[in-house]
């Protein structure tokens, strides 16, 4: 409260010295909730893209809280590659209900049946990649001109090089030094017609941030994220989960294993780690003493030393 009889010099100085005492989650959490509300301002028509990992569930709890008590005003879109964690798919459609939220989907395996993509074979197969082209489609067919993503800056390399607002053309390609400056938290959303763009409001938090921020929330996840027994196949240096859409070689076996997961994706390349870390808090440490990304298990990303960044041009998540 200011005193009566204070001159405006004097005003200026308590409230310099005022003590807002924001720690470091909260003032992640401000400029996350900032952007997502700044979306919601410039754009008609956003959305969020939704893949049931931890990073897109924290989008949605921030845009939760940003527009509290209305809904959240922008729809979910989820991109279902056919081959997702049965898990996943079940926590999706609880938190939509619990949320009243408005789901959209874009089926890979409509994209396929349309003649659009082609389906991969041989061991290493996998409907990653094929996402792009469901993606842009589902984006050009609901006219969303800006999509709010889960991806952070300390994930890949690539990931590294976004901006808050990452423009993209109108064949929704992403061009890396083709970005607007972003100075002091002054976003420019100004496109033309066709293009949009992806927003990243979670681009300065880190792993260990999320995991902490879920603690301190009590944010409920998929169990895939907490160690549990299942089915798993040794692939080089990779574990992962056994399913009907894996293509094992002749000398692959099920071995059952204690796992969790870091990064959810597509079943046929994400890859599980061996861990007992079954509560939020084990996570935290284990995440913290770690010196592994948690796309290293990714197959996908193996696929070259530039296989994200080359995903990415072509319009990827």
């Amino acid at each position: 409260m200011v005193q009566v009889g204070l001159t405006g010099q004097n005003q200026k100085r308590i409230m310099m010295n005022t003590e807002y005492n924001l720690n470091h989650l909260d003032e992640l959490e401000a400029e996350s909730i900032f952007v997502i509300r700044e979306v919601a301002a410039q754009f008609e028509r956003p959305a969020i893209l939704f893949s049931g990992g931890k990073d897109s569930i924290v989008v949605t709890h921030l845009a939760a809280k940003a527009f509290a008590p209305a809904r959240i005003p922008m729809p979910l879109v989820h991109i279902d590659t056919g081959h997702n964690f049965p898990e996943t798919m079940a926590f999706r459609d609880a938190l939509v209900e619990r949320l009243n939220a408005r789901l959209v989907v874009g089926s890979v395996q409509e994209t396929i049946d349309a003649g659009r993509v082609q389906e991969e074979s041989g061991v290493h197969a996998s409907r990653n990649r094929l996402q792009t082209t469901t993606l842009l489609d589902t984006i050009e067919a609901h006219g969303f001109d800006a999509c709010i993503g889960g991806a952070r800056r300390d994930e890949e390399k690539a990931r590294a090089k976004e901006r808050f607002f990452s423009h993209r053309d109108d064949f929704g390609q992403w061009d890396p030094k083709n970005q607007r400056p972003e100075l002091w938290n002054l976003f420019n959303g100004r496109h033309r017609p066709g293009e949009h763009y992806r927003v990243f409001p979670l681009n300065n938090w880190t792993e260990l941030d999320i995991w902490n921020y879920i603690a301190r929330e009590q944010i409920d996840l998929p169990s895939l994220y907490f160690a549990h027994e299942r089915d798993c196949v040794v692939r080089g240096e990779t574990i992962l989960a056994w399913s009907e859409y894996l293509n094992m070689r002749p000398d692959e076996v099920k071995e059952r294993m204690q796992v969790r997961f870091r990064t959810l994706g597509d079943l046929t390349i994400t890859g599980a780690i061996r861990s007992d870390a079954d509560t939020v808090e084990k996570i935290a440490a284990e995440v913290a003493a770690t010196r592994i990304t948690e796309r290293g298990g990714r197959m996908d990303d193996r696929r070259s030393s530039t296989a994200m960044e080359d995903r990415k041009k072509e319009g990827y998540f």
